[in-house]
């Protein structure tokens, strides 16, 4: 029987809708200051603050599905893989059983568990698996995904699957001011060592990266395998803007 994430207590469900966030015209100064107290309020309970507001605009591109009830932390507005970029992910593998390494609130694992036999989702944050399990149903995947609360490096060495996915913290928005994002840049580890832990499970690895990610050093990981592994490096856009570099590994590479 397939397991789900059980949780004790229900926790409320906030959306932002239409127009929320755009100050009403004319009335009192006094129902201005009110109407921007209760926005504030509601930007609260979305996880949505002046960091992150602009992902908040782009919430479709990030779910499709929004306004069905998906939650987010901060960290989860500018972290979470845009959906056609996931989606894209999903279809390059197509099958088997997928191993999410960092799987936040659920973007990457909510595609692969539609296009894929099985996923485990792992993050060590309580809270964002909490999401990603609320995200997984409202795509009517739940099912289809075992959600774990614990660090990957604890867990790789007795994990097992068909690939593995990584798509680890790149430091936050502030990535994008480093002119070359050097593998050691990467969280909670250095891009080797996060590597070396994927082979392990399987030489099937795919890598989700910054765009402006060293691609020498990128290109080194291949030799890290005791047989040099297959590689192809893919750009993402979205809407004709670069958001980021996907390298596949093993028979992931020049899969069609």
């Amino acid at each position: 029987m397939r397991s789900k994430l059980a949780t004790h207590h229900t926790q409320a469900v906030f959306t932002l809708r239409g127009n929320e966030l755009t100050a009403m015209a004319g009335g009192s100064k006094k129902r201005r200051r009110v109407e921007k107290k209760r926005g504030k309020r509601k930007h609260e309970k979305e996880g949505i603050t002046p960091l992150n507001v602009k992902y908040w605009l782009q919430r479709y591109k990030l779910f499709s599905k929004y306004d069905e009830g998906i939650r987010m932390d901060e960290e989860g507005w500018y972290s979470v893989t845009p959906e056609e970029i996931a989606i894209g992910h999903a279809h390059k593998f197509g099958g088997g059983l997928v191993i999410d390494c960092f799987s936040g609130v659920g973007g990457n694992a909510i595609q692969f568990a539609r296009l894929c036999q099985f996923v485990v989702a792992i993050d060590i944050d309580p809270q964002k698996v909490v999401m990603a399990f609320n995200n997984a149903s409202i795509y009517g995947v739940e099912d289809y995904i075992d959600f774990i609360i614990k660090g990957f490096f604890q867990l790789a060495p007795y994990l097992k699957g068909d690939v593995v996915f990584v798509s680890p913290p790149w430091g936050g928005p502030s990535y994008k001011t480093i002119q070359n994002f050097t593998m050691d840049l990467l969280k909670p580890k250095d891009g080797y060592s996060l590597f070396q832990a994927a082979q392990r499970i399987t030489p099937n690895v795919i890598m989700f990266l910054p765009r402006n990610v060293n691609l020498n050093e990128v290109e080194e990981l291949s030799w890290l395998s005791s047989h040099p592994l297959m590689l192809e490096i893919e750009e993402n856009y979205l809407e004709g803007y670069f958001k980021g570099i996907t390298v596949y590994f093993g028979t992931s590479a020049h899969r069609n």
